[in-house]
């Protein structure tokens, strides 16, 4: 069997903490570990890091390569969409993959994972991964229903139907329904929540993308590098709208665990702990007289007073105050922030590459000041600027600087100047990550003036 974890969405639901250029997958919840982190954990005790495959995109290799250093998984391997064509066309590029470059068979059981949700206990999940095995072993579509606990309308649902033994026949999938809708589902006992995760043959899967969405099946028979150089051309669509809701050979196993997409603030709330006053608290928060609220903050003291089913999530550049109900909305207010062309919209004040990160610290006309930590033997590419002059501040650690073919070493509290049009290049060469302090002086400091050598 292989694992295959789709961690190349960019949802912003969870704004202003989750934005495009760090999505949920790569964010912690109520635990140390971020979502990704604990779904990798999730399927280390049942199978070999070289059995899991994480699709991603280019953006987010450097987020994937730390999440599975830090799971213990480095074995693992990494598919890179080109494009984001919706999770019909990665899991066909995950399976051509397994196929061309893992020498799996066409036979082999595939599992599709969400890399963002919240499942627990573990051992409940991998008894049902198990059993999800054996079932698409004998040629069924698998997929994972959660046993409903409201009448939830953010969620798809599955109808099913013949009683397997301890699996149903999948009747059919529902579009996220109305509340009158959700409580019939509710009342009727046969529907569940949609999990978003699959099991399969790899030449099942096949077979029904043929018979349902043959404008993707058709490319498999190319060659891997083909796939890619092509997938641009694949139809932008879900695994559910393209096979899934049409085929004849779903079953549906009941998951009987604790299950939560952490898809909004409201369900946030629900996973985090409560105070006496049902208040979920994380940060730096003094509350008096408020109930059944949320408080996540991050860099400042956040007080709050005579708040009754409120959320206030606090970053450093972004605070949110929502009604609790409402999150569903936050989507509608970051295409008004998009539409207006604000960077809050897709980026944080720190922004992580593969080298370490950067985190504005402050700008105003002509400067710019950010920290960088780059990490261990990591490096910034040569480059120089026409517009900009840099200097550097090192606040931890030592600096291999190249500058205009002048090699130096910088050490804490030592500073290097930049003059523009000047080449240069940085290196950490040392055991612990280098902290600088950078200003930067020009008449024009956005990104684009960065010219590699």
């Amino acid at each position: 069997m292989k694992i295959v974890i789709l961690a190349g969405g960019g949802g912003t639901r969870l704004f202003p903490l989750s934005r495009k250029c760090r999505p949920k997958q790569f964010l912690s919840i109520d635990q140390d570990k971020s979502l990704l982190e604990e779904t990798i954990t999730r399927f280390r005790d049942i199978i070999r890091p070289e059995d899991i495959i994480v699709v991603t995109n280019e953006a987010y290799v450097h987020h994937v390569k730390t999440e599975l250093q830090n799971s213990g998984a480095e074995g693992a391997h990494i598919v890179m969409e080109p494009t984001a064509r919706n999770t019909a066309p990665a899991i066909l590029l995950a399976a051509k993959y397994c196929v061309e470059k893992l020498g799996a068979a066409e036979d082999e059981v595939i599992f599709i994972s969400t890399s963002d949700h919240i499942i627990r206990p573990n051992v409940a999940f991998q008894s049902a991964v198990t059993k999800a095995m054996d079932l698409a072993e004998k040629g069924h579509l698998v997929t994972f229903g959660i046993h409903p606990t409201k009448p939830e309308t953010g969620y798809g649902y599955i109808e099913t139907g013949e009683d397997l033994g301890g699996a149903f026949r999948t009747s059919s999938f529902k579009e996220k329904p109305d509340e009158k809708t959700a409580e019939g589902y509710l009342e009727k006992g046969n529907y569940y929540w949609n999990s978003g995760m699959f099991a399969f043959r790899i030449d099942c899967f096949l077979q029904e993308l043929e018979k349902y969405a043959p404008k993707i099946a058709g490319y498999f028979s190319n060659a891997y590098e083909e796939l890619v150089e092509h997938f641009s051309e694949l139809p932008d669509i879900s695994v559910d709208y393209a096979v899934a809701e049409k085929s004849q050979i779903g079953v549906t196993i009941p998951l009987k665990l604790y299950w939560n997409d952490v898809g909004s603030w409201d369900a946030i709330y629900e996973v985090l702990d409560k105070d006496a006053n049902d208040n979920a608290v994380k940060g730096d928060i003094i509350t008096i007289d408020c109930k059944k609220s949320l408080f996540l903050g991050q860099s400042r003291l956040i007080a709050g007073i005579g708040l009754d089913d409120t959320m206030i999530i606090e970053t450093d550049d972004v605070i949110l105050v929502a009604q609790k109900g409402e999150s569903q909305k936050v989507k509608d207010l970051v295409d008004i922030l998009k539409q207006r062309g604000r960077k809050e919209a897709v980026e944080h004040t720190t922004i992580y590459f593969a080298w370490g990160q950067q985190t504005l610290l402050g700008a105003g006309s002509g400067y710019r000041m950010r920290k960088l930590v780059v990490r261990p033997q990591q490096e910034l590419a040569a480059r120089m600027h026409f517009h900009r002059s840099v200097h550097w501040v090192v606040a931890k650690g030592t600096a291999e600087v190249k500058i205009g073919g002048e090699d130096k070493m910088i050490h804490d509290n030592e500073s290097v100047y930049i003059p523009k049009t000047t080449p240069y290049y940085l290196r950490n060469p040392g055991k612990i990550s280098l902290v600088l302090i950078e200003v930067i002086n020009g008449d024009y400091l956005e990104d684009d003036d960065v010219v590699l050598q």
